[in-house]
């Protein structure tokens, strides 16, 4: 509270005089300093008198010493001055309210004040007055463009360092032009064909043989790899030879105009078309990689070892196969079995506490729970609560017929589906009716693993729900 209503007091201390103007008069005559002479904001701390800043602190302490010595209750922030109070104990809520409201917002505003006072001279933040920002280097540069502006996230030309920042842009040309050459590489031979004639004549091997993309690593025999190697050599001294001011500017003048605004409009172009296709190219190797195609057709993919398991029972729409962490990655059947018995399992339980929560709510068994004890089912209350309320032997009864339930009924047969019991009949019902193979029985399946999923995040909803309302009352 005392934070708040200072920062609501300093928040219309930077308002209020840039709206109505300063006092009139002298703030120090002895010093010849009138009220106007002060800035508003940070600038004035340098300009206030020593024995201003002394009735300051000395004002302070003593409505801090004042509101001490008059404080008519216990409650935060009361100090006995009621300018926020009322008869009707709702309204008085709803002002008090309002204050803490208000307070916490001040708080922010006032710390944005300071800092945009501080770098531009002015609480309202005018960016032309931080002449003195070491971005204004380079905010001018070719690759500025909406809608992000100049983008440095990194902070890697916050020192404002020109040879770095040029050094850096003519690796981004570099990167950029290459990546372009890549991009245009893996896409030319699937719409115009390659080349015809041999590749190497010595090994028989032809153009065409040679696949696009990461494939093609492996085929270019040693020797053409070389030529690769010595061609982009001849290229990069010929470059060095050729250099002009500008970073990237080789002597090549494809991209030039006598206009200056259409040149910088072209070479702006070149940089962003550079930075699409840096993307591009990561894009079309990792596709590559998975696929064997740039172009990633999934179905190509057959050596995915989520291919295991993308067909079967709970693989739903909109995610479909969904595994962010990773965790059937190594394609092992028996771990993908052992996880999905304990998701059935746990969505079991799951939809069987919701329901164990949701019913109590309507009825309760009449009689006793424990006679010995004079305890009634009524006097069970629903949820957590119970764990408390019922009696150790009740408790043991419910190990034990767990135990008998999973060693004793539905025991586990590697030789069958995960969760499926050969005592286990529709709805678990011992030794009931099955339902016979096909695509009913997979939609009921299905069903049950989505229910079950939703009913898992639906019992730990329920738990952190109700001990929160137990905590507050």
């Amino acid at each position: 509270l005392k934070h708040g209503r200072l920062s609501m007091l300093a928040t219309m201390g930077y308002i209020t005089p840039t709206l109505v103007g300063t006092w009139p008069a002298y703030l120090s005559p002895s010093n010849g300093l009138k009220f106007s002479d002060v800035p508003n904001g940070l600038g004035a701390l340098s300009k206030v008198p020593l024995a201003g800043w002394a009735q300051v602190l000395i004002y302070c302490a003593f409505v801090e010493v004042s509101g001490i010595q008059n404080r008519p209750s216990d409650a935060p922030g009361d100090l006995g001055w009621k300018v926020l109070t009322s008869d009707d104990p709702e309204a008085k809520t709803k002002k008090l309210s309002a204050e803490i409201a208000n307070g916490r917002l001040a708080m922010m505003a006032i710390i944005g004040m300071f800092f945009q006072d501080g770098l531009t001279g002015s609480a309202w933040g005018d960016w032309a007055n931080y002449t003195e920002s070491p971005l204004r280097a380079f905010e001018n540069e070719l690759g500025v463009q909406e809608p992000v502006g100049f983008w440095d996230p990194l902070g890697l030309a916050a020192d404002g360092d020109s040879a770095t920042f040029m050094r850096r842009r003519e690796t981004e040309i570099k990167h950029g032009r290459v990546c372009m050459l890549a991009t245009m590489g893996y896409i030319t031979p699937e719409l115009t064909g390659k080349f015809p004639g041999m590749l190497s004549p010595s090994q028989g091997l032809t153009f065409d043989s040679i696949p696009n993309g990461l494939g093609a690593i492996s085929k270019v025999p040693g020797l053409g790899w070389g030529q690769i190697v010595l061609y982009c050599a001849a290229v990069e001294a010929a470059g060095a030879n050729n250099r002009g001011e500008a970073p990237g500017d080789f002597g090549w003048k494809l991209i030039t105009s006598d206009d200056p605004a259409v040149k910088n409009k072209k070479l702006a172009a070149e940089i962003a078309n550079g930075r699409l296709a840096m993307m591009a190219i990561i894009g079309m190797f990792f596709q590559d990689g998975l696929t064997g195609s740039a172009w990633g057709d999934w179905a190509t993919y057959t050596a995915s070892p989520l291919r295991a398991f993308e067909n079967e029972l709970g693989v739903q729409a909109p995610v479909g196969f969904w595994d962010p962490l990773g965790l059937t990655k190594d394609g092992d059947v028996e771990s993908f079995k052992r996880r999905r018995a304990t998701e059935l399992k746990h969505g079991r339980v799951s939809m069987i506490a919701c329901m164990g929560y949701i019913v109590p709510e309507f009825f309760h068994w009449s009689g006793k729970l424990s006679p010995s004890k004079n305890l009634d089912f009524a006097d069970i209350p629903n949820g957590l609560s119970a764990i408390s309320k019922v009696p150790a032997a009740g408790v043991l009864q419910w190990f034990v017929f767990c135990g008998l339930i999973e060693k004793g009924l539905f025991v586990h047969d590697d030789s069958r589906g995960p969760g499926d019991f050969a005592n286990g009949g529709v709805l678990g019902v011992p030794n009931g009716s099955t339902l016979p193979a096909g695509e009913g029985r997979n939609r009921k399946l299905n069903a049950e693993i989505a229910n079950g999923r939703l009913a898992m995040m639906a019992i730990i909803g329920m738990f952190f729900q109700k001990e929160s309302d137990r905590c507050d009352n």
